[in-house]
């Protein structure tokens, strides 16, 4: 039971390059069951998080390879979208990038002699949310205006977060200093 948080978060890795291959698979139904895919990751997600906090198997580990599967997801999905010309360059480069940042970000803090993790609040979580929504809305209806909107919305909760990310770790460097 220990490790049953990890191992759900591990399959959710397992199950970011099986996206993409189903995604563009050819089959008529090929972007409905790459949404299941990305439904069952984002169940897996709020499952070990719950599991997690609920008996008390956070791992150091797991605070690590938690959000790095989540950003791995989402960037995959992201980037499946992008070449499907469903969003545009400019939104896939900004979740690459700050994604990216925030992975890079996070292996530094982690790897660095005193161990750090910046713990996810209520943007990031709520942020995570809204791109889940406006992925599947992408998925489902390509081009629909609600679509486009959900998804502008989680860019501009993805700004947010990352200010308050930023800021939380410029007050904890300060700290440590």
């Amino acid at each position: 039971m220990k490790n049953l948080p990890n191992l759900l978060t591990i399959m959710r890795m397992c199950l970011v390059p099986i996206f993409p291959f189903v995604f563009f698979s050819g089959n008529p139904n090929s972007h409905y069951y790459a949404l299941g895919i990305y439904v069952l990751a984002s169940l897996t997600d709020v499952l070990d998080g719950y599991l997690a906090r609920r008996y008390d198997l956070v791992t150091v580990i797991g605070t690590v390879l938690d959000p790095l599967a989540d950003k791995l997801m989402l960037l995959m999905a992201v980037g499946c979208l992008y070449l499907d010309h469903t969003i545009p360059f400019w939104a896939f480069l900004f979740i690459l990038v700050s994604e990216t940042f925030m992975i890079i970000t996070g292996f530094y803090m982690y790897f660095r002699k005193k161990r750090f993790v910046i713990p996810s609040n209520r943007f990031g979580k709520a942020t995570t949310v809204i791109f889940f929504v406006g992925v599947a809305l992408n998925i489902l209806f390509p081009n629909l205006l609600i679509s486009i909107l959900v998804f502008g919305a989680a860019v501009i909760l993805k700004i947010i977060a990352m200010t308050t990310y930023t800021l939380h770790y410029l007050q904890h460097h300060k700290k440590a200093k």
